[in-house]
């Protein structure tokens, strides 16, 4: 049995926090405001694993609501959400995730990304795509006010 996932994050770009992308922090002017550490990657990869095994969202599991996941690394929520996803009997098949912001450029950060994610998923890093794309300066995007992620997933039984 395989099952698709997609997945979805958005986060505001400020002054004064620390920017976490795919589990890596990279240097930056801002950060991503967030209740965690907003990394906008791995949310979107934990809402795309979850949605495959119809479990919710990553707000019905670490809702930002609740003070024991203020500031949270989004690692630990991304191996909570492999937890789930094992817990039913699936692993991944492979991901695949799109970044959408101007600034900064991510190609130097993306070997690390993979090596991250694969890591906590336990996959290869060629089963781990992270691309990056920009807004061509329209839109909160290309005012650089804040970032997207895309995930897709595919899971196996």
């Amino acid at each position: 049995m395989v099952r698709i996932g997609f997945g979805i994050d958005f986060h505001q770009l400020v002054e004064g926090r620390d920017l976490w992308i795919g589990g890596v922090l990279i240097p930056h002017s801002k950060g991503a405001m967030g209740h965690s550490d907003a990394d906008v990657l791995l949310h979107a990869i934990c809402d795309a694993l979850l949605g495959a095994a119809c479990l919710g969202d990553i707000g019905v599991h670490f809702p930002d609501t609740s003070a024991a996941y203020k500031g949270i690394d989004s690692k630990i929520l991304l191996q909570k959400t492999m937890e789930l996803i094992k817990a039913e009997g699936y692993h991944i098949v492979n991901i695949d995730s799109t970044l959408c912001l101007e600034a900064p450029k991510i190609k130097p950060y993306v070997a690390a990304m993979q090596t991250t994610i694969a890591g906590i998923c336990s996959l290869t890093v060629k089963d781990v795509s992270v691309k990056a794309t920009t807004t061509e300066k329209m839109g909160f995007v290309g005012r650089e006010e804040g970032l997207v992620a895309y995930a897709s997933v595919l899971l196996e039984k």
